[in-house]
């Protein structure tokens, strides 16, 4: 066991130290305010204030862990060996130059969300407003680089100290938005996107449309069982998340009491775990939330552990008091869907911490690094795979978790079919180690 000295127990030191000792390290760890129990340990041991007791292994602690509710937080970024850090430190035995700690619950709770920002045309959190994207260490995933070096600095004072194995994960999730883009739709839709087709001149749609709701031709975005064979070939902890809101200006998938629709979304969980997309409407009214995860677990027969926010619309903290409320268990939300990147710092799934209440939640966040690759710019395959290794690389330096989202339309021949398909098969195909 792992004795950690701290001035005072907050909701924050025991939320932080035990998301980075204990679940990204694997320790288990005590925290005490009395010196007597922390001389007398003969184990390992560090203390983390603002100095130290004696000559012990000493982390110099910073404001933030102990205060409560927001506060203007002045932040200097500064580079620090191959990676950058903040809130340093200046005492002379500190192990490291910086707060770890305090800058780790900095980027994970999401502190700069909460404060004054300006926001993108849909009301989120923009990637250009982040500390990350300003200080250019976005595309690291820094938290888990830092929890690196401290492991390092433990080694160093206690080399017997045992890690239990960490691999890395590939986790591709797929975001359905529309299921179906023919069949199913009722026979108004059918016939006003025959007659659109026709109006636009678009006479291949229009004759697979046909052939569709004739049953002569597979529906382009049903593209699900390319997803199954890859998990047959090799088994990934992949989620394909589904819409099941009312049709509405954001929502356009089919109705969620069509038989077929039922149908395939069994199929798919018969093969890889599916969750919930929650719609534009049900992201900010639990109501709504309610009834399509009722829609969900009413067609799997079994509780709804996964969501994501339609258009990553994630307005902290309300989205995940929602989700809580509801029991939901995993969100896969926390990401930028116009820039690749770590939006937390970090590629290691962690707990929501809720700064309005001051309390660790039971929701667990699982951050993506990239959504629809491809979308800044890069045009050919080979620019693509570069890039992919890139953040891949990345998350196996430090044995977290690799997170693309796609969606269910690329793989379609509505699509670039054939280039999406080798990207989605490339990183499912990629080796974990």
């Amino acid at each position: 066991m792992l004795l950690i000295h701290v001035s005072k127990h907050t909701p924050r030191v025991s939320y932080i130290f035990k998301q980075i000792c204990k679940r990204n390290l694997g320790l288990e760890v005590d925290l005490t305010a009395t010196i007597e129990p922390f001389i007398a340990h003969d184990g390992p041991k560090f203390s983390y204030g603002k100095q130290p007791l004696g000559k012990e292994l000493y982390f110099q602690s910073t404001d933030l862990l102990y205060e409560h509710g927001l506060n203007d937080v002045e932040i200097q970024v500064k580079d620090w060996e191959e990676t950058q850090c903040f809130f340093e430190v200046k005492h002379v035995n500190a192990a490291l130059p910086f707060d770890i700690f305090a800058a780790s619950f900095y980027l994970l709770s999401r502190y700069e969300e909460y404060l004054p920002h300006v926001k993108d045309d849909m009301g989120r959190f923009p990637a250009t407003e982040s500390l990350g994207y300003t200080h250019n260490f976005l595309e690291d995933p820094v938290v888990d680089v830092w929890v690196s070096k401290f492991k390092k600095v433990l080694l160093e004072k206690y080399p017997n100290l045992k890690f239990p194995e960490k691999n890395t994960l590939i986790m591709p999730v797929v975001s359905v938005s529309q299921t179906f883009v023919y069949k199913n739709k009722g026979i108004l839709r059918s016939i006003g996107g025959g007659l659109r087709d026709l109006w636009n001149l678009q006479f291949d749609k229009l004759t697979s449309r046909t052939k569709v709701n004739l049953g002569l031709k597979k529906d382009p975005y049903n593209t699900f069982d390319f997803i199954i064979e890859l998990q047959k070939k090799k088994k990934r902890k992949s989620k394909v998340l589904i819409g099941l809101g009312d049709y509405s200006t954001f929502e356009k998938n089919v109705g969620y009491n069509r038989l077929q629709h039922h149908i395939i979304i069994k199929h798919i969980a018969d093969y890889i775990d599916v969750g919930l997309k929650a719609s534009y409407d049900a992201i900010a009214d639990v109501a709504t939330l309610k009834k399509e995860k009722l829609r969900i677990e009413n067609i799997l027969n079994r509780k709804l552990q996964y969501a994501l926010c339609s258009f990553f619309k994630l307005k902290l903290p309300e989205a995940y008091r929602n989700f809580i409320e509801l029991e939901i268990g995993e969100d896969y939300s926390m990401g930028y869907p116009e820039h690749p990147g770590f939006r937390a710092g970090t590629c290691s799934p962690f707990l929501f911490y809720d700064l309005d209440y001051e309390v660790q939640t039971p929701l667990l966040i699982y951050s993506f690094c990239y959504n629809n690759l491809g979308e800044d710019g890069l045009i050919d395959l080979a620019s693509v795979r570069k890039e992919i290794s890139k953040y891949l690389d990345k998350v196996r330096e430090v044995d977290g978790v690799f997170i693309p989202v796609f969606s269910n339309t690329l793989f379609s021949d509505l699509q670039d079919q054939a280039f999406w398909k080798s990207i989605f098969k490339f990183i499912w195909m990629s080796d974990d180690d």
